[in-house]
């Protein structure tokens, strides 16, 4: 009898969804949702399958779905590539998945304001590519920019390799379209850089991992773009050699667009996955571009080779054309696929300390993978101490996934000890959740569930995720 109610009340809701978007917007069969039940997280919790997929063309059926969700008090997890490490896009409680693949327009792109508004299905490198023609530039830039999406982005406040002189995904918004948990719409900033009229809610959207409502639209900051651009691959002996070089680096004035920290173990997985002449034998190679104008690239690309041989580089391979430039960039990209060469799984985590002590957190984590007997291999963006390890395992086996969790619970207690905390751009989604309270004290997270309860009272956005 119960089954039967659920199957008539399964029935209704997608009729009503149905009559909103249109039966091609719809998926309800097993075939069909059952990808949309998982994201990159490396596992999978108890994953329900989503009861139906909606792919919306307009904001007004985003809010009247969410209408519907909300009377009914179904779950609704907002969705774009997937491609995110801390299960932020599971449907642990079932739902509705809103699919922002046909909300893909770049709406307007107004280079006298150096703006642009988008929708959230938006893939970010095409976005880049738009406004570099334009001669703009929009810097935030996820390893897979090539299928990340903006919405997603503004989800995780996304940053990348370039994070540390442009900032990341949250610099750059200035306006939000958002639909509320019961389907109002509302905006949350201008389309002016200097906005301090009233709360800043457009920052707490940014990063909130779709809790808190759901983005239909973004207005984006732009830039000028940079004239030209160089790309150093710099090796050293020791890894210590290379963090001071980039504190030598900092320390003369020098803000380079890229610094980012490539471990051995790292190099020679790339070397065998993709070759690309790299040196193999080193302890650690460092991904150093500078961007501005020519004369301020050659400059500061002088000064940048000077101080690593005064801190003992051993070999800076220098791109000469932008090919070699495209080779240097496709090898540091290839990182995450060349693990994957290694063992079945690979789970790349996100852990952030400031600058001074990246060199006791490789040490830390090379230290507790080989305690748990795990290949680790070691990478990040060390200009913001930004360290992404790489584990490569294979968690069909149980012993490996039990030392991976306690492997995984010593890297976070070990990141916070340090003076840094959980994430700096994969989130916190369902695979982080538990350690919240070693980064953030209770009266913190208390505020945290106060405001989910202010704009989500029935916890059908994105439930049991972050807190």
């Amino acid at each position: 009898m119960l089954l039967e109610k659920e199957i008539k009340f399964q029935s209704k809701i997608e009729k009503a969804i149905e009559k909103i978007v249109g039966r091609d917007d719809l998926i309800t069969d097993l075939e069909g949702v059952y990808g949309y039940a998982y994201d990159c997280a490396h596992i999978q919790f108890s994953a329900k399958y989503p009861t139906m997929v909606v792919l919306p063309e307009s904001t007004e059926e985003v809010s009247e779905i969410m209408k519907i969700a909300y009377a009914n008090s179904i779950p609704v997890i907002a969705r774009g590539a997937g491609t995110n490490h801390a299960g932020g896009c599971m449907p642990l409680s079932g739902g509705i998945i809103l699919h922002f693949a046909k909300m893909n327009q770049v709406i307007e792109l107004n280079a006298g304001n150096l703006s642009c508004r988008v929708q959230p299905g938006v893939v970010v490198k095409d976005l880049q590519n738009l406004v570099e023609s334009c001669g703009l530039f929009f810097p935030p830039d996820p390893s897979n920019l090539a299928v990340s999406t903006i919405g997603g982005g503004i989800a995780l406040s996304s940053g990348g390799p370039r994070a540390f002189k442009y900032g990341t995904m949250k610099d750059y918004v200035l306006d939000l379209e958002v639909v509320l948990s019961d389907g109002t719409i509302i905006h949350t900033g201008a389309q002016t850089p200097k906005n301090v009229t009233g709360y800043n809610l457009t920052q707490l959207f940014v990063g909130s991992e779709g809790t808190l409502g759901i983005v239909t639209e973004a207005v984006l900051r732009l830039i000028p773009r940079p004239e030209c651009s160089n790309v150093l691959l710099v090796y050293f002996e020791r890894l210590e050699e290379a963090v001071n070089a980039v504190s030598a680096i900092i320390n003369n004035q020098l803000v380079p667009s890229v610094v980012d920290l490539i471990d051995k173990k790292t190099v020679q997985t790339i070397e065998q996955f993709f070759p690309s002449g790299l040196l193999t034998d080193k302890d650690a190679a460092l991904l150093i571009e500078v961007d501005g104008d020519c004369v301020s690239v050659e400059h500061q690309q002088n000064k940048i080779i000077s101080l690593c041989k005064k801190y003992n580089a051993v070999f800076i391979d220098c791109a000469a054309d932008d090919i070699h430039k495209q080779r240097i960039w496709t090898a540091r990209r290839a990182a995450f696929g060349a693990c994957a060469k290694l063992a079945p799984n690979v789970v790349t985590e996100d852990v952030v300390v400031p600058r001074s002590k990246i060199y006791e957190m490789a040490l830390g984590i090379d230290q507790i993978a080989k305690k748990y007997n795990i290949i680790t291999m070691i990478m990040g963006h060390i200009g913001d101490g930004n360290i992404h390890p790489n584990f490569a395992l294979d968690l069909r086996d149980e012993i490996q996934r039990t030392n991976f969790e306690m492997a995984k619970d010593e890297l976070f207690r070990l990141a916070v000890k340090l003076g840094g905390t959980l994430s700096g751009e994969h989130g916190i989604g369902c695979q982080k959740s538990k350690f919240l309270s070693l980064a953030l004290s209770q009266p913190v997270i208390a505020i945290m569930k106060s405001l989910k309860g202010i704009f989500d009272p029935k916890n059908i956005l994105n439930p049991n995720k972050m807190i």
